[in-house]
Formats: structure tokens, sequence, C-alpha cells
């Protein structure tokens, strides 16, 4: 997708075209994802670049021979936006599924761009995240709520009498009273203590860990792997004031805590760009600048495909 949009781009150059080139014939793999971009955007009714290797893809295939850049086939009028729309609605009932069904059974819920605050019947506040959902469930034994999704910073309101405990996925923190955010991502659950001390275990059973303030403990879900690390309390569940703070982390993952305050669908088109790790403030009042801030430093650059759909490309 890196090289579609660089060869679409109406001020790309022979050079461009020569290195293209060089990396298609690089590797079998390289050809295939050329294929299966072309193809994506056909089906979004766009025009592709007009570059030799195109044409002989097309004569291998079944497929009708691409149109040149610039032109589309008879009969082929559909707006881009048009097929761009379809696509973005595919991908919002494939990806969105999961979440309807966690949101169904929540006590509380925010939508994109929404941060909530929510006062439990203790007492204690929950600041609710952007496109984020708990349950609560207080008896005379304990208090306990559950992140479905999302972030959420916890200030709880002390009682010996009662534990408090925030249940994730893969974590389990329990509290008698202090303040710490939670946040969960398709690959990592983060827990950070901005005050208070507070013990965090496995919800499979494993031995705990203490936390004090200032401290981050960082789940990877792919490995399984705990890692801890400090950071400046006052660093601590900024996004409540629409800032976010990342530290030592892969642009790729900011995109996906942006992507809560975004209406637009965020697709990073080069891995090398994602792989990127930054630190950084990003103001999440406006995402698309935000979005600019966060690679253009890197060469990166966020293309407006359209109302529905951005894509972040590195030129």
């Amino acid at each position: 997708m890196d090289w579609f949009l660089r060869l679409n781009d109406p001020a790309h150059s022979g050079e461009d075209e020569k290195s293209f080139s060089v990396w298609l014939d690089g590797a079998a793999e390289n050809r295939e994802a050329w294929a299966k971009a072309c193809r994506t955007w056909e089906v979004m009714g766009a025009s592709l670049p007009a570059q030799p290797p195109l044409f002989q893809l097309g004569r291998q295939s079944t497929r009708r021979a691409p149109s040149v850049a610039g032109h589309q086939r008879p009969g082929r009028r559909r707006p881009i936006t048009i097929g761009i729309a379809a696509l973005a609605a595919c991908l919002v009932a494939v990806f969105a599924a999961p979440t309807v069904l966690t949101r169904y059974t929540a006590d509380y819920v925010t939508t994109t761009a929404e941060v909530r605050r929510i006062t439990l019947q203790d007492g204690s506040t929950v600041d609710l995240g952007a496109s984020s959902a708990i349950t609560v469930h207080f008896s005379a034994e304990g208090r306990q709520v559950r992140l479905l999704e999302g972030q959420a910073f916890f200030d709880v309101r002390p009682d010996t009498a009662r534990p408090f405990s925030v249940k994730t996925g893969e974590l389990d923190v329990t509290v008698v009273g202090t303040a710490f955010d939670i946040n969960i991502t398709p690959e990592t659950e983060t827990v950070q203590l901005a005050h208070g001390i507070v013990n965090l275990s496995r919800s499979a059973g494993s031995d705990g860990m203490r936390m004090i303030a200032g401290d981050a403990i960082t789940l990877d879900r792919a490995s399984g792997s705990l890692a801890r690390s400090t950071m400046d309390v006052e660093a601590i569940a900024s996004w409540r004031d629409r800032k976010l703070f990342v530290q030592d982390v892969p642009i790729s993952a900011v995109v996906a805590e942006l992507q809560r305050y975004h209406p637009s669908w965020i697709t990073v088109a080069s891995i090398e760009l994602g792989d990127r790790r930054i630190t950084g403030l990003y103001d999440l009042s406006d995402p698309d600048r935000a979005l600019e801030a966060l690679v253009s430093p890197y060469g990166g650059k966020v293309h407006h495909v359209s109302p529905y759909l951005r894509v972040i490309a590195l030129f």
C-alpha cells in the first residue's frame, strides 16, 4: 500500500518507478502483496498506476488488465469515495461485531472521543476513556469492576472491609484506596499507579506483584511477559485532559490509541513506520493534527482518502 500510494501520487518520479521495480522483483511475497493491493483498490473503484509490472500481473490473472492512472475502463464511473465508503462499512461490520456484543453486557460505555466520569455507589470515581466499557458488581464482601475494553482511571474510596478489585482479560488489580489507570489494547494490558499501593496478579492465579506510585506494569498478551517501568505520576491518565503521553512505544500502538478519538478508520500502510518507537505528547482534541505530529518527523504522511479512511504511509 505504501508503494501504491507513492506511485499514484502525481508528483512521483522516475526514481520512484525504478525503486519500485527493484522492490517488486526482489521477492515473490512482494509481487503477491502488490497484486493484492491492486485488487483491493480496484474493488474500491479506483484507477491504478500505469506501471508495466501491473499489466504483466493483469495478463497472468483471469481479471481484466488494470486501468491507466487517471483513466477508468468504460462503464466504471463509480466515484472512489463510494467504493471506500463501502469498504469502510465492511471493516466496521467485521471489527465492530465483538465490540457490539461487549457493550451489550456493559453497565457503562463511552463512544468515539467521549470521556465520561462515573461516580460509583461507594463514592469511588471512574474516568472512562473513549470507546471503553465496564461492568460493576458491589456486594457486602467486596467491590468488583471489570474493564471490558478501552481505558479507565480509578480513584477508589478507602474501605478496608470491602476490597476494590478491577479485572481485565488477564490481570487482576486489588486495592483498598488508591488511584490508578488501566489500558487494554489488542497487544497489551497496562496498569499505571498514580498514588497508593496496589497488588497486581494474573487472572490465571500466578504470584502477585506489589506496585507503588509511579510504577507501570505492561503485559504483552502474545508472549505473556510482564515488564515494569516507572513514569512521572503527573503524566498518568493525561488523556483525561485530552492529552496523550506515550513513552517508548511503537507508532502503531499510538495510532491505536488515537483511533478511539477519531471517527475515521486509520491504517498504517508501512510496517517500518509502524514499528518505530517514540516518546511524545499528543493532543486528543484534534486527532488529525495528532496523527500528523506523530508521523511527519519520521517521513510519514497521513492520506485523507475519504471522510471514512485515513492511510498512513512512509513518504
